[in-house]
């Protein structure tokens, strides 16, 4: 089910459309071999750390802790970076380049998932 991810702290949306990985198995593949397309998000929990394999674009990553609170952010990760993470955190936000920017988010903000129709 998709789901929508705001920036609570400064009031922005993030992703409208997000799609969750939630198994080894999906987290593993996160956006693999994929585009943004029918989708501007992805969020995969429990993850403290991601790959860059097999990737076909750059993209943002948010990585919140169990409060949904950021804690670090990085912007255009490029493809092929082999690992990234962040302590602390319970879960990754995937997103296309520049949702960062345009949602002015920071880290110590607060993120909120509601579910959409």
């Amino acid at each position: 089910m998709p789901m929508i991810i705001r920036n609570t702290t400064r009031g922005t949306t993030l992703a409208e459309c997000a799609r969750s990985a939630v198994t080894i198995w999906s987290r593993t593949l996160g956006l693999m071999f994929q585009r943004f397309e029918g989708f501007d998000g992805m969020m995969l929990r429990p993850a403290n750390a991601i790959h860059m394999c097999f990737m076909r674009m750059p993209i943002d990553v948010i990585f919140f802790d169990k409060r949904l609170t950021i804690v670090k952010m990085v912007p255009k990760l490029v493809p092929w970076r082999l690992f990234c993470g962040a302590l602390g955190a319970a879960g990754v936000l995937e997103l296309p380049v520049d949702a960062i920017a345009r949602s002015q988010s920071q880290p110590g903000d607060q993120l909120e998932f509601l579910m959409s129709s």
